[in-house]
């Protein structure tokens, strides 16, 4: 069992979170809409989840509006927020707020999620919620980034995640020449005109 904490006070966290290099469980979660979203609808794409407490705490919607944003720079990857809210909270917040590309989902129907990525806060009074989380899979769905935020009131570490699931591409070099007698065929070559 994992600790987080709110306000200095340890708060227990159960189930089995994402560990990197595994593949992440399957899910079926629910949309403002109240449509069934199995993880495998987001198949062939890098994902991004962020599981928060609440949509309608300060901390969910500032992780939310924070992704929406940082958004632009991950053009071919799904940006997931999950919550325990009812779809109708997610339909007023996703009027309110107008994300691009942020989706909001919720555990209605899909309770299972709390146990099966380690986010089930099992202490009262918060028992039910789920603690925050970042957790980026790969378009294969094999967890690149998992981190399990210590304190419910902090963000996340984005720029940790987005190293992880979106590593810099290193510029190819010209390859190293040696061999003088290849140099020497470089120098003496010229194109056809």
């Amino acid at each position: 069992m994992a600790t987080v904490y709110l306000n200095h006070t340890e708060i227990n966290v159960g189930g089995q979170f994402p560990v990197v290099g595994e593949y992440a469980h399957s899910f079926l979660l629910v949309d403002s809409g109240m449509i069934d979203v199995p993880l495998s609808r987001f198949a062939g794409k890098p994902k991004i989840i962020a599981v928060i407490p609440s949509i309608d705490s300060e901390i969910g919607l500032i992780i939310a509006r924070q992704l929406d944003r940082l958004s632009a720079d991950w053009p071919d990857c799904v940006i997931l927020v999950i919550s325990v809210d009812t779809p109708y909270a997610l339909s007023r917040v996703i009027e309110q707020e107008r994300f691009r590309r942020v989706q909001l989902l919720c555990t209605l129907r899909g309770r299972d999620f709390h146990k099966d990525y380690g986010v089930m806060i099992t202490d009262i009074p918060l028992s039910g919620f789920m603690a925050t989380a970042l957790i980026g899979l790969n378009a294969y769905d094999i967890v690149m980034y998992s981190e399990l935020v210590s304190d419910l009131s902090f963000e996340p570490d984005y720029g940790a995640m987005a190293e992880c699931l979106f590593p810099p591409v290193e510029e190819e070099s010209e390859p190293i020449i040696d061999d003088a007698e290849q140099i020497a065929k470089l120098e003496r070559y010229e194109p056809n005109s």
